[in-house]
Order: structure tokens, then C-alpha cells, then sequence
């Protein structure tokens, strides 16, 4: 019996290994040039990079416009604080529910509603400014 055919330990062996491999040389400027176009495509690799390029084959390139970064960033930490107010929101109703006559628990809560709509006109305006910047940002880059 063959030896190898009894041992199943390692990696399975791939169905179609790279084995060929080719070498290109660039000055220092073309270097930077081709460093900078893969960075902007989010390939991982280098070579699946080069080999998309040499083959044709598409691939997408973000940019990130570090006002939009921290627009959204900030945006996110709005979300955050909205959990918040929402969990501590249902617990300040418990406790009042537990701890309070249903009369003083009722103009506590009128106040929380209040406290409330006004939240919501703030988050009606936060969509209307980032809808506004969305449009903004379209036109500027697709110019």
C-alpha cells in the first residue's frame, strides 16, 4: 500500500494551484503610481490586484471624502445615543409604574412625551440635513 494515500493530515491540495508566476519591473514613479491605484481598489493582494488589472476583469474603487466620514460617524453616534434614551426611556416608566400613584406617575410621563416629540423633530431635522448633503455630495462628484 502507498504510504501517502493512508495519511489525510495537512491541506487538501487545490484543484488548480498557481504555479506560474511572471515578473515586472517598475521605476520608483510608476511604483507609487501602481501602490496608489491599489489601494484605492480595496483589493487585498497585490497580485489579485494586478491580475484584474492585466485580464480586464471590474472592480470598484471608493472614495472617502473625510468630511462624509465624520458626517457619518457622527451620525452612528446619534443612533447610539437613541438606543440609550430609548432603553433608559422604558425604564424610567417602570420605576415610575413601580414606585409612584398612578397621578404622579401620569405628569411624569406627560413630560417624558414632551421630552420626546421633541426628540423626533431633532431626528426629522438630522434626515432632512443628511438627504441634503447626500444631494450635495452626489452633485459635487458626479460632475
Amino acid at each position: 500500500m502507498n504510504r501517502k494515500n493512508l495519511r489525510k493530515a495537512g491541506r487538501p491540495p487545490k484543484i488548480d494551484p498557481t504555479v506560474f508566476r511572471c515578473s515586472v519591473n517598475f521605476n520608483a514613479s510608476e511604483q507609487i503610481q501602481l501602490q496608489a491605484m491599489h489601494e484605492k481598489s480595496g483589493v487585498e493582494s497585490m497580485s489579485a490586484f494586478i491580475k484584474l488589472l492585466i485580464f480586464g476583469k471590474p472592480f470598484k474603487v471608493f472614495y472617502v471624502d473625510e468630511n462624509s466620514r465624520i458626517f457619518i460617524d457622527r451620525l452612528s453616534d446619534l443612533n447610539a445615543q437613541y438606543r440609550t434614551i430609548g432603553v433608559a426611556y422604558d425604564q424610567t416608566v417602570k420605576t415610575l409604574r413601580e414606585n409612584f400613584t398612578e397621578k404622579k406617575a401620569v405628569s411624569a410621563v406627560k413630560s417624558l412625551v414632551e421630552a420626546t416629540r421633541e426628540l423626533v423633530a431633532v431626528s426629522h431635522k438630522i434626515v432632512e440635513l443628511a438627504a441634503r448633503f447626500d444631494r450635495e455630495w452626489l452633485q459635487q462628484h458626479n460632475r
